[in-house]
């Protein structure tokens, strides 16, 4: 953020000679639904399918061809999560939804769930008028943070939120918020989950966004078991991929430390306990920790 931070507020710097951006909209709902069961993985819904950044490049691009064809050639640059772009109040701007007290873009016929991406251009659009916040008083979503993550209204502190200590952050999670976690793995969906205005979040039609490898119903010892090659082939288009296989297994071990003790949570613990990585190892010697009375 530090180091890109002037980038965000200056598309110009990004892209020399952008004059608008239009901002855009994927739907990305599936019918899998939460995963409660604590021997279960939880896995956020974006990314149980292949990975959005992708898809959505790829839209992007052919809408930039059809105003090729109609206009002729003009300058863009296309953006998916993939540059410092602020995508969310750029697309409050364009009216496409407003930004909900948990920071993520809320639209009355959508919902949250769905991505955002932008196309750069020098073509002089007309320009779109922003969208009435409407979430009132309600703050379900900043009451329903495991980790209270949203400290108030619009305001986020990464360094306690389930999706950046799951994805982003690379070393170890802080040991006070791992029991937190739950059976959470990669990302967390708790504050969309509870939003009233996701009921009129209609299904996506993408293929490429239904639940792929049996990710919305895997337990924890199922995917701990996975050696890399298995992560990097199961995993292969899958946004998970991105966090390499020792995230991957440290994220677990948080979840089997969370899990109900057995015999078999423990057996794949220790299955673990002599991992290369000290990462991994350290975590799984939290999760035995955890169901001590067992791993004695």
């Amino acid at each position: 953020m530090a180091r890109h931070g002037a980038l965000r507020a200056r598309p110009t710097e990004l892209k020399p000679g952008t004059l608008r951006v239009i901002s855009c909209r994927m739907d990305y709902l599936n019918d899998e639904k939460a995963v409660d069961d604590p021997v279960k993985a939880n896995i956020a819904r974006y990314a149980r399918g292949r990975d959005y950044h992708k898809v959505l490049r790829d839209r992007l691009q052919k809408l930039c061809d059809r105003i090729r064809a109609e206009i002729g050639e003009f300058g863009y640059r296309v953006f998916t999560d993939s540059a410092p772009v602020m995508e969310v109040e750029l697309a409050a701007r364009a009216g496409i939804g407003w930004r909900g007290k948990h920071t993520l873009l809320l639209s009355r016929d959508a919902g949250s769930w769905f991505f955002l991406g932008e196309i750069y251009c020098d073509v002089p659009l007309p320009v779109d008028h922003p969208e009435k916040n409407h979430c009132g008083t309600c703050e379900r979503c900043i009451e329903v943070c495991p980790t209270q993550a949203i400290r108030g209204p619009y305001q986020l502190d990464a360094r306690r939120c389930i999706s950046y200590l799951t994805i982003e952050h690379k070393s170890a999670i802080p040991e006070e918020l791992r029991p937190l976690i739950g059976n959470r793995v990669y990302g967390c969906d708790d504050c969309q989950l509870v939003c009233p205005w996701n009921r009129f979040a209609k299904l996506s039609l993408e293929k490429d966004f239904q639940t792929r490898n049996g990710l919305g119903g895997a337990t924890l010892v199922e995917l701990f078991a996975w050696t890399e090659a298995e992560f990097d082939s199961r995993l292969q288009g899958s946004p998970i991929r991105r966090i390499g296989y020792e995230r991957w297994l440290r994220n677990i071990a948080v979840g089997l430390g969370n899990a109900p003790a057995s015999l078999r949570v423990v057996a794949a613990l220790r299955a673990r306990a002599d991992h290369p990585s000290a990462l991994v190892r350290e975590h799984v010697r939290w999760a035995l920790s955890r169901h001590e009375s067992l791993a004695a």
